[in-house]
């Protein structure tokens, strides 16, 4: 019967479904951290994507920013307590109606008269009379004083912070909330602090008003939502955008709503005006409806309103929020919509929503109703997804997240309700894979014959990318224009004397395992090991148009990742090792090769083997990479490289210029630059037999980097042509008899 044939991705369907239930439900730690993860980063993106990037800023806050320009032009912070006192005094000049500021003056201001009366004042004992009169005009130097001075007769909202741990408070807190309930709302699960950090007495005195600004971040650092209110104590203390709204709407009393949940008493909502409701979860924490990016409010410069330079009116009956985006002053946050988001923006966020009385909750019924929708949808795809085709479970699947993600959004922008989406839609997404999985089998097959074909000589990348077209590749050969690698360890044959037979097998192992994983990280493509030496190819099977840049990359990973492995293999004892390591780029054949007993899948050809000889040639310029012509051709835009020769080596008739890749453009600084250039004069005195400029550019550049070889061999070179002078028709190449 073919229903049989359903019952085993039905049975799969009804397992998955099982343990995703269970994991919205379950309260074991580690599987809650998970959920909760998921559906924070959902949030964000129904967030993002809910936003109105265009939103015009709200005219009814302006927040002035002690921003980069302020610090350019003021001077570092913090300011003194005196041009704090000038830019109160000019805001509310400007008309401003609150004013709220998002720092904190816990520390008295030195008073350097003061300072100096107190040194003189043993020698003005003589005049009674004068130290009294003396003492009380040190008052006009008190900067606390005169930034008290300014906040009286004012409505400025003063900031602080509440602790966790219990240690000695600094400063003292304003009056509490006041409202009606304060027995049963102490007995709530609200926020409660250990200790705090608040402002100068003389300060909190003169100002009246204060609200704290601590804002804690969800597991991931992100601020969400933060708390409107929080307990010290027997009192009940309102955040600064909450004391700022309240002062704002000349509010005495606020009302705490509350609603008995799970045996406890829990804050559900806070009321400012009658039908104002704030609604919060229960610890008191309100999410924070942001109106868009960076930028949704106005801004003005400290700096500006310090020197009076704003238009006429942009202050006059707002609200005002005093704060900074300098980089250095720490208060530039992580937000749902960016990385970046000034921490004073946060609370003008929440008194604009306050305002608006609009604020989105997580209602207590959502984790119900979220198990319900999962079971009912999950039981529809369980049963219909198997028993219709592929291309109908993709338009089902489709067609049920849409709806689900409509309706979220919906409950969201229409309801201001915060219901979970994330797990729900990494179920459909798991039952329907499920179920595709079994249409996709003998494709699989397929996809798993090329991986055994080109796994051992290709990354899994570029298999995964030639698996999506598995009858477009094989083992025919080819010719094309490829790049081709060669490194071996210099030395091994003495290092392996030193060793025992398991023990060379070990140390190649360990050395061969990095080296392929560099080469298969760059797209290249293994075509053997012999001995100590690697060779890899780029440009085969898969087409790489980059494949020199590719070779290039690798080699210079290949040589970083060796330096590694030494300092490695010095800790456990065992000898040291260098690379050496070749490449050449030019046409190749390509492809499957060898006898009916033995095949392998490689590369041949002159080019390849010049590549060879150039590895070789690394040890007699003492340099650790040397590359062709041509690849030198096909990566000069992207690397800076030295030029080390114009040779002819073993089984090539015409010479060949040869290149040491040192950095990428980018990295090679002046000192790089000016060596190579005087390299190169003297290599244009090398080959106009001008021995004795040539000598002297080379006794320069070995006073400066005498620990380079080259300039060395070219020394003795110098020096032998110098008294055997070469042929008249030579021209300028140096001739390699080895390999």
């Amino acid at each position: 019967m073919w229903w049989k044939k359903k019952l085993k991705p039905v049975a799969l369907g009804l397992t998955l479904l099982s343990i995703f239930l269970w994991l919205e439900i379950t309260d074991i730690e580690e599987l809650a951290n998970v959920r909760q993860r998921l559906e924070l980063l959902a949030y964000d993106v129904r967030l993002r994507l809910s936003m109105d990037t265009d939103v015009p800023q709200d005219k009814r806050i302006t927040i002035v920013d002690i921003d980069e320009k302020s610090l350019r032009e003021e001077g570092r912070w913090p300011w003194s307590r005196s041009k704090m006192a000038n830019l109160l005094e000019n805001l509310h000049d400007a008309g401003a109606v609150v004013i709220a500021i998002d720092v904190i003056f816990s520390e008295a201001e030195r008073n350097e008269a003061r300072q100096i009366f107190e040194q003189l004042k043993p020698d003005l004992s003589a005049a009674p009379g004068l130290l009294p009169r003396l003492e009380k005009k040190l008052d006009e130097y008190d900067s606390d004083q005169r930034f008290a001075n300014s906040l009286k007769n004012k409505d400025v909202v003063l900031g602080y912070i509440f602790h966790q741990e219990t240690f000695e408070p600094v400063g003292v807190l304003p009056q509490p909330l006041r409202f009606d309930n304060k027995k049963k709302i102490l007995n709530t699960t609200i926020l409660s602090m250990g200790s705090y950090t608040a402002n100068l007495p003389v300060l909190q005195k003169a100002a009246r008003y204060a609200g704290f600004f601590s804002i804690g971040t969800d597991p991931d650092g992100i601020i969400r939502r933060v708390p409107l209110v929080i307990r010290y104590k027997n009192e009940i203390y309102p955040s600064l955008a909450l004391e700022t709204v309240r002062l704002f709407q000349l509010v005495d009393k606020v009302k705490i709503y509350t609603e008995r949940i799970g045996g406890a008493e829990n804050i559900t909502g806070i009321s400012l005006l009658p039908g104002q409701i704030i609604r919060t979860d229960g610890e008191g924490r309100a999410i924070i409806p942001y109106r868009g990016p960076f930028n949704s409010f106005p801004y003005i410069s400290a700096t500006d309103i310090l020197n009076k330079n704003y238009s006429q009116g942009a202050l006059e009956n707002k609200i005002v929020l005093v704060g900074t985006t300098a980089e250095g002053l720490f208060d530039l946050r992580a937000v749902p919509m960016q990385s970046v988001y000034p921490g004073v923006e946060v609370h003008a966020n929440l008194i604009a929503s306050m305002l608006d009385n609009h604020f989105p909750v997580e209602p207590p019924w959502a984790r119900g109703a979220n198990f319900i929708l999962m079971l009912i949808i999950g039981l529809v795809m369980v049963i219909v997804l198997p028993i219709i085709s592929p291309l109908l479970q993709i338009g089902v699947t489709l067609l049920i997240s849409v709806s689900l993600i409509g309706f979220n959004v919906w409950l969201w922008t229409v309801q201001g309700y915060v219901v979970a989406v994330a797990i729900p839609l990494l179920m459909i997404f798991t039952l329907a894979m499920a179920n595709l999985g079994y249409g996709f089998l003998f494709e699989a097959k397929a996809r798993r014959f090329l991986k055994h074909m080109f796994g051992q000589y290709v990354p899994p990348e570029l298999v995964e990318v030639m698996s999506d077209n598995p009858s477009g590749y094989g083992f025919e050969g080819d010719t094309r224009e490829m790049s081709v690698l060669f490194a071996d360890i210099v030395g091994f044959t003495t290092l392996s004397e030193q060793l025992s037979a398991t023990e060379v097998k070990r140390f190649l192992n360990r050395f061969f395992t990095p080296m392929t994983a560099v080469i298969f990280k760059h797209r290249g493509t293994i075509d053997k090991y012999v001995g100590d030496m690697v060779m890899a190819f780029w440009g085969a099977p898969l087409t790489d148009p980059e494949h020199a840049l590719h070779a290039v990359d690798a080699a210079l990973a290949m040589i970083n990742t060796t330096q590694k492995l030494k300092l490695e293999f010095a800790r456990e004892g065992l000898p040291n090792i260098d690379i050496c390591v070749g490449i050449n780029t030019g046409m190749m054949n390509v492809g499957d090769m060898g006898s009916e007993y033995r095949r392998a899948y490689t590369v041949l050809g002159d080019s390849v083997n010049l590549a060879s000889r150039l590895e070789a040639s690394s040890r007699y310029y003492g340099v650790s990479l040397v590359i062709g012509q041509n690849t030198y051709s096909a990566i000069k835009d992207q690397y800076f490289c030295r030029t080390l020769d114009l040779v002819r080596v073993k089984g090539k008739k015409e010479p060949v210029w040869v290149y040491e890749p040192v950095c990428r453009l980018s990295q090679a600084d002046e000192s790089d630059l000016e060596e190579s250039n005087n390299f190169n004069e003297m290599l244009k005195a090398y080959q106009a037999r001008q021995w004795e400029r040539a000598n002297s550019s080379l006794d320069m550049l070995i006073a400066r980097h005498g620990e380079r070889n080259i300039y060395l061999v070219y020394k003795d070179r110098v020096d032998f042509l110098e008294s055997h002078p070469p042929q008249s028709d030579w021209d300028g190449s140096f001739e390699r008899r080895s390999k």
